[in-house]
């Protein structure tokens, strides 16, 4: 299974919460774009972590660790 990600682990990574928002509505947007509309509705807010790491510009993962979508 893909690790997935949603505007709460992103604000514990430290963003503001309006930015992790931003972040994963932009993320939609271009998952949306690539011919995945799954992620077309307003209930979906989880996105694949690589879809924020192409926005970010780094890393999410350190040494394969795919805890950042578990509580």
């Amino acid at each position: 299974m893909k690790p997935m990600v949603n505007y709460k682990d992103l604000i514990r990574l430290g963003f503001k919460e309006h930015q992790a928002r931003d972040i994963i509505h932009q993320a939609k947007i271009n998952l949306v774009e690539q011919g995945l509309p799954l992620y077309n509705g307003k209930r979906i807010g989880v996105v694949p972590v690589r879809a924020v790491e192409k926005i970010v510009g780094f890393p999410l993962l350190k040494d394969g660790n795919d805890s950042i979508g578990k509580d």
